[in-house]
């Protein structure tokens, strides 16, 4: 194999692939991006046997000879980038790989390809076909709330329900809860079964680096115990988290009675912090009284002092004061742009607050104890 590539490009390609290669494994052949020069592209393949990615490059590539290598990560990774060269060439003989530029050289050891483990291509007759932008904001306004320390594993992924026209995108710790759909279009009857389509977190952040806003549309099959993810340049697969789902629709609150506020997300963000400065990891609660047109937002800490925040609602009914961990209404703060809002759903200091956008997303807190 012979290439000739940019850089710049060919970098921003092979750190996507090799971050997911593990930096430690009984299997040393695993540390590597096996490259793929054929026709007119570059296909960059890694996997930790648990999630796969390939990726076309075709931009700023020359190929002079077909072939394939396996790049270690760790070395080529530094050589990428702290080399200045504007172009690179990469050659595979006998001795190894040799990676040069015009003022650099280097030679690499080189692994036999053939022993690198298959990673699948996309070649699924039923999937769901999904704005790309829609389906990035899924994954982001739900992974957080996921928890993959937790010993029930099914908690450590985002759950994927697909039927027909509708996605549906779930995460959860058990203290919170996040959920947003929209809408897609099935292929060939594709659709999930039960809870158990759970991706693990650790993809989802590869799948979300991997798409881009420039695609329309992203392609998503369920296929047993993998998930299969296509975009126009790259192909991700994923064991999905073994166990069931907890019923997340129990979770959600639908109550007669509940106070609703609409809430712009930056001044209460901004409130929040502040309230926060007093708070530590064993201090987490914070007081939300919601009374006389004013939301006060009060903590205390015997070690740190105490704050009291104020900021205008409309709301003139009786005191409420719920009590919430500050990290999860921060939580959900950094997933919204600061000037949106979003109706706060109140019923008393023992109820879940739950938080909804007229785009499909809803969020619960559950309530904490209050110690003051």
């Amino acid at each position: 194999m012979k290439i000739t590539c940019q850089r710049d490009t060919f970098a921003n390609a092979f750190a996507l692939a090799a971050s997911i290669a593990p930096s430690r494994s009984p299997k040393e052949i695993l540390q590597n991006v096996k490259v793929t020069a054929a026709g007119n592209k570059l296909t960059l393949s890694a996997t930790d046997q648990e999630v796969g990615i390939r990726l076309d490059v075709t931009e700023g590539v020359e190929i002079e000879t077909e072939g394939t290598a396996l790049l270690p990560v760790q070395r080529t990774g530094l050589i990428l980038r702290e080399s200045n060269d504007e172009k690179l060439t990469i050659e595979t003989d006998e001795s190894g790989i040799r990676i040069a530029g015009s003022r650099s050289k280097f030679r690499l050891p080189g692994a036999n390809p053939d022993e690198f483990p298959t990673v699948h291509e996309f070649d699924e007759q039923k999937y769901h076909q999904i704005s790309t932008r829609l389906f990035g904001e899924m994954l982001r306004r739900t992974a957080f709330a996921t928890d993959s320390e937790s010993s029930r594993y099914a908690l450590g992924g985002v759950l994927l329900e697909m039927e027909e026209q509708s996605v549906i995108a779930v995460g959860t710790d058990g203290r919170r809860l996040a959920r947003m759909e929209g809408k897609g279009d099935a292929v060939g009857g594709h659709q999930t079964n039960g809870m158990t389509t759970i991706v693990p977190t650790r993809a989802i952040a590869l799948i979300s680096k991997a798409l881009n806003d420039k695609d329309d549309t992203v392609d998503v099959a369920s296929r047993g115990n993998d998930l299969m993810i296509r975009t126009p340049h790259a192909v991700i697969s994923s064991r999905l988290v073994e166990g069931r789902y907890p019923n997340w629709r129990q979770v959600l609150p639908t109550r007669e009675n509940a106070v609703q506020l609409d809430v712009t997300v930056g001044p209460l963000f901004a409130a929040l912090r502040q309230a926060a400065i007093v708070t530590d990891i064993d201090s987490r609660g914070v007081d939300f009284t919601f009374a006389d047109g004013t939301l006060k937002l009060e903590a205390s800490t015997a070690d740190l002092g105490e704050s009291q925040i104020e900021l205008p609602i409309s709301y003139d009914g009786e005191s409420i004061t719920l009590t919430m961990d500050h990290r999860y209404l921060a939580d959900f703060c950094k997933v919204m742009d600061g000037e949106s809002t979003f109706v706060m759903e109140i019923e008393s200091s023992k109820s879940p607050a739950l938080l909804t956008t007229d785009d499909g997303y809803a969020y619960v807190i559950m309530p904490m104890a209050r110690d003051r």
